[in-house]
């Protein structure tokens, strides 16, 4: 039985970060990945940069086929580079097998070679989440249903796409597939998309969807699924009663959950949620002693730079003052990727009312910036929300071009306490889709 300091049991952001801290601090490390094809974890290779890659190169008016090579290339590159930052440090080794719990820290690995048990001092999961598949009749048979994973390899572009779900994921595919020139449905069971963003901002984004060749099925749920013999037929019950129809595949986008199925966590002193999601607490701990979960995996935000911050709370926790926890993560943002993309940070009005916390409400088209025009993509607008006495910003939602960047302005100002002053009296370059902020918060 080998014994390591450290075992890292999936190389997703957190855990490969961590591997190079605990290196960098002497400590021997064994991170453990099953599929050769995830080094790196599920961002680069699955998620985030492949998915912003294709849809800029939509966006670019690139055909299907020549996008899918380039991020083929991109992927490949990143997922090299990944493997070797952990692969070459002197401390640290990576073995490609699957992992199971014996107990809380006696771990068998297998691989092509057979069998071996591991025994390790620390233990980090870091297995990230998996696509949920709803139980609908004839989906799991279906040779034309896709997970979000399958759809990003498919080497032909599907012209008839269908989306179970409006969630970030299926919306994204949405607007990536339309770029493309394909005809996209989307299925729903709520009556409206981006429930968690401002209304009026939704419905806006709703619209331009659907001028861009988006459909949308809400209030509906699917029922069942049939493959025939190029695609698949759809039993969709909607309000107006039992439809029909047919596609080129369907893309199942109704959420991921935590990937812990091969873990055997029932042999540990692990404790799970309803979810599945591992239970930890504010340092990133397990119920088993010197067993933390790091990522996707506790149930948490699902972003890379969450993950990210898990690595800092964990590094902090090892090495540093133990001040960082989740309780003190700093303000983030979040980012769905539409044309233009869609971000947000703080509280909505809906939020707010129900919190019982005064406000006053900032708005103003995307049109009006310059750099919109100069894009070609006027779409959009721009709500913030501010304290009216001390001119605090409590919430923003930007629904513009180079939003992502834009939002990432507000955030640190939020997590820096700045006023909304502070970001109108700031002197920005132009033409630049930051420069709305003068605008935005001359309002006040």
């Amino acid at each position: 039985m080998k014994h390591f300091s450290n075992i890292i049991i999936g190389f997703g952001k957190a855990g490969k970060t961590l591997a190079g801290t605990l290196a960098k601090h002497g400590e021997e490390v064994l991170i453990i990945e099953k599929d050769p094809n995830m080094y790196g974890g599920t961002c680069i290779n699955v998620a985030c940069l492949p998915t912003k890659n294709m849809i800029i190169n939509a966006h670019r008016g690139i055909e299907y086929e020549v996008a899918l090579k380039k991020k083929n290339a991109l992927t490949a590159m990143l997922r090299n580079k990944n493997y070797h930052k952990v692969a070459d440090l002197q401390e640290a080794t990576v073995l490609t097998a699957t992992a199971e719990f014996l107990d809380d820290h006696t771990v068998q690995v297998s691989d092509n070679s057979g069998q071996e048990t591991l025994i390790a001092d620390r233990i980090f999961i870091n297995t990230g989440a998996t696509p949920i598949w709803p139980n609908i009749d004839g989906l799991l048979a279906s040779k034309h249903v896709y997970s979000s994973t399958d759809l990003l390899v498919k080497d032909k572009q599907l012209k008839e796409l269908v989306i179970l779900g409006s969630g970030p994921i299926g919306l994204e595919f949405a607007s990536m597939y339309a770029q493309f020139g394909s005809h996209v449905t989307i299925i729903d069971k709520s009556s409206k998309i981006l429930g968690h963003f401002e209304p009026e901002i939704a419905e806006q984004a709703k619209n331009d969807l659907e001028e861009d060749g988006v459909s949308f099925l809400l209030e509906s749920n699917l029922t069942g699924v049939n493959d025939t013999l190029n695609g698949v037929t759809l039993t969709i019950s909607t309000p107006k009663g039992i439809k029909n129809i047919q596609a080129d595949g369907l893309l199942v986008a109704t959420g991921r959950k935590a990937n812990v199925t091969d873990l055997h966590l029932e042999r540990t002193s692990i404790k799970t949620g309803s979810h599945g999601e591992i239970l930890v607490n504010d340092i990133l701990e397990t119920d088993a002693k010197d067993v933390y979960a790091l990522g996707d995996v506790t149930g948490g935000p699902q972003f890379t730079y969450i993950s990210l911050d898990d690595w800092r709370i964990m590094a902090n926790h090892l090495y540093g003052d133990k001040t960082r926890s989740r309780l003190n993560r700093p303000v983030f943002a979040n980012t769905i990727f539409l044309n233009p993309a869609i971000s947000s940070v703080g509280k909505t009005e809906a939020q707010l009312n129900e919190a019982g916390i005064d406000y006053k409400v900032l708005k103003m088209p995307a049109a009006s910036v310059p750099k919109t025009q100069v894009i070609g993509n006027p779409r959009g607008s721009y709500k913030a929300l501010i304290d009216p006495q001390t001119h605090q910003i409590l919430g923003t939602t930007i629904y513009a071009e180079e939003s992502f960047e834009t939002i990432n302005i507000i955030s640190l100002a939020m997590q820096n306490h700045l006023s909304a002053e502070t970001l109108r009296d700031q002197i920005y370059t132009h033409p630049t889709m930051t420069e709305a902020l003068n605008d935005l918060f001359d309002q006040i």
